[in-house]
């Protein structure tokens, strides 16, 4: 990683700003559903901590577009964030203004002041000069632990970096980058790119990008069906981005002129509806009949894929290869964690019905790298440069 880390920084006796990712689901009773975005802070708020820093910590929650929405607020994170630290965390009543510059000053090394959240400003999305100049004044030295948002040009994951004169990465942004970069840049090979998901549209440039770089590629899920179509095959009532055929075609003549392996579906569990009581069965992709559509990859076609990532040295998964949500259209996005887990290779794991399926199969410590990054990852492995990252500081 070329940029600067918070283990490069001096933190004792300083206020360090912390961008976390804190957006976590919140239960009926208003408490953490999900702490797992808090669990994976944790190093980083530690870190600081035990270099005598006293650690302001930043975030946003949901969509409160630039509005207070009580429902929003961060204080049950400050509570669950409590019980992680073992220590008080104090709850701002805002992320600016006097009242809050003041709590900041009055921080000593050890303590913990988390601010409200940032969305509740308009500013902190239209990345206002004047807000971040506010946020700046809060602290001495600033880190970004939030890869999630690293793709958000706001004010807080970008732009009041340069008012605080140095930014670095935190220990999770840091690893983010590590493996997500590696994966690009210098991946154990063969490296296989798995993709899931509903649409082509959202994974284009993912593909485009990673076409350059691996050297096989397996595709399920939704998308699936668009390339499959784009072969020419019959796909029933199954998805398709028309409109996309023509690239999906493309796309595979490049994979061919490239010499690299696109893996498509030759069979699939197919069904009439999506409810809990409708028929399936499995056939293959070639005879799906008209009123059937696909909902999952078939037992010939994950034999085909764990054949595949058995003998890979890097693995890169984002997106489920079926209706993951249907438990009864599961087996193949679980299937294919099992096959994660048991491969020897470097496994790098991203999106949410991905991370849901390693650890609904049980295999997440399984996985070496679970990325956080949502949206983020996709840029990332896009090839496009994220704000909150660009906008850290580079290494001498």
């Amino acid at each position: 990683m070329d940029k600067l880390s918070i283990r490069d920084l001096d933190l004792g006796g300083r206020r360090l700003f912390i961008r976390a990712d804190f957006n976590v689901p919140l239960d009926d009773a208003g408490r953490v559903a999900d702490a797992a975005r808090i669990q994976a802070s944790l190093p980083t708020i530690r870190y600081a901590l035990s270099r005598g820093a006293g650690v302001v910590l930043a975030s946003h929650l949901g969509r409160p577009r630039g509005r207070f929405n009580a429902g929003l607020s961060l204080k049950p994170v400050a509570a669950a964030l409590e019980a992680a630290i073992g220590r008080p965390v104090n709850m701002a009543g805002d992320c600016v203004g006097e009242a809050v510059e003041k709590q900041s000053a009055g921080l000593c090394p050890g303590q913990v002041l988390l601010l409200e959240n940032l969305r509740f400003h308009p500013e902190e999305e239209a990345n206002r000069e004047s807000f971040c100049r506010q946020l700046a004044r809060l602290c001495d030295c600033y880190v970004n632990d939030a890869f999630g948002s690293a793709h958000r040009a706001h004010a807080s994951t970008a732009g009041m970096v340069r008012f605080v004169g140095r930014g670095a990465a935190g220990l999770l942004m840091e690893r983010e980058l590590s493996y997500l970069g590696k994966a690009l840049e210098r991946p154990d090979r063969p490296f296989v790119a798995v993709l899931g998901g509903a649409k082509v549209s959202d994974k284009i440039e993912v593909i485009e990008n990673l076409m350059q770089r691996v050297d096989g590629m397996l595709v399920g899920g939704g998308m699936a069906y668009t390339f499959l179509r784009a072969r020419g095959a019959e796909v029933g009532r199954s998805l398709v981005e028309e409109d996309k055929i023509p690239l999906a075609r493309g796309l595979l003549r490049k994979a061919e002129q490239a010499g690299i392996p696109l893996i498509l579906p030759v069979d699939h569990v197919v069904t009439t509806e999506l409810g809990p009581d409708s028929p399936s069965r499995v056939v293959s992709v070639g005879e799906t009949g008209p009123e059937w559509m696909g909902v999952d990859i078939g037992p010939e076609t994950r034999s085909r894929f764990w054949k595949t990532l058995s003998t890979a040295g890097t693995i890169l998964w984002n997106g489920p290869v079926g209706v993951f949500e249907i438990d009864r259209f599961a087996g193949g996005t679980l299937s294919l964690a099992q096959a994660a887990a048991a491969s020897p290779a470097t496994t790098i794991v991203g999106g949410g019905d991905s991370i849901a399926a390693v650890r609904r199969a049980g295999v997440a410590d399984r996985i070496t790298h679970v990325s956080t990054g949502g949206g983020a990852s996709l840029e990332f492995l896009s090839g496009r440069k994220l704000p909150g990252v660009a906008s850290l500081s580079d290494r001498p």
